[in-house]
């Protein structure tokens, strides 16, 4: 009999060291990633397209497009130079696995500008992207996991992207970068006269007394 209960108790130990307080097994997971845009501070972009090649090798365009998140504050400082915060990402990239490199054509309203090109996503960011939905955040076990990974896509002068991810316990981590090239058309293409929406009135202000702080994404 004591060898009975020395066995169940043996049995009740491993069931409960068996079980993951972070496991996100259960949890509800989506099928899809989601992809957002950030713009520096007063540095306004208008997102034309965007397009995936996913790591199956397929490409799947026009996954999103149009604003980006920023800051306008006119605080009196070169708000504009640096990445300051990270915008969310709010559209859904559906029937794509995990981006390969992905590609953006981009307004750059303050510079008259469009650029256009891929940038490659590395294996490291994409693992940040996996274990973000793997489990739940250490800080927060009581919550549920990321239903979803997210990356966010910085579109600055210059041609400059800057990749951010999100981990899971949802804190931005700023990843790949590079630099794309003048779209030879234009705006939309060469469409509607080569036309690009005013420039505000608050970054008008910043960039006569401080510039467009290149070198500074």
């Amino acid at each position: 009999m004591k060898t009975l209960f020395a066995l169940l108790a043996t049995l009740a130990i491993s069931a409960c060291q068996s079980v993951d307080p972070l496991s996100a097994k259960n949890d509800y997971r989506t099928s899809w990633w989601y992809i957002g845009f950030t713009e520096p501070a007063h540095m306004t972009v208008w997102v034309e397209t965007s397009a995936v090649e996913d790591i199956k090798g397929r490409v799947i365009h026009h996954i999103a497009a149009g604003t980006a998140a920023s800051s306008d504050n006119e605080n009196g400082t070169e708000n504009a130079r640096g990445w300051v915060g990270v915008g969310g990402s709010g559209m859904p990239v559906t029937g794509a696995d995990l981006p390969k490199r992905l590609f953006v054509r981009w307004q750059s309203i303050v510079e008259r500008k469009t650029y256009a090109g891929w940038i490659d996503i590395s294996e490291s960011t994409r693992d940040i992207m996996r274990n973000s939905t793997a489990q739940r955040c250490h800080e927060t076990p009581q919550f549920t996991a990321n239903p979803s990974a997210a990356l966010n896509l910085g579109l600055a002068p210059g041609g400059i992207i800057q990749v951010w991810v999100w981990d899971d316990c949802f804190r931005a981590h700023k990843v790949d970068r590079g630099q794309v090239g003048i779209e030879p058309l234009g705006p939309d293409q060469g469409k509607y006269n080569g036309f690009y929406g005013k420039i505000k009135d608050s970054s008008q202000r910043y960039i006569e007394r401080f510039g467009i702080p290149y070198g500074s994404w």
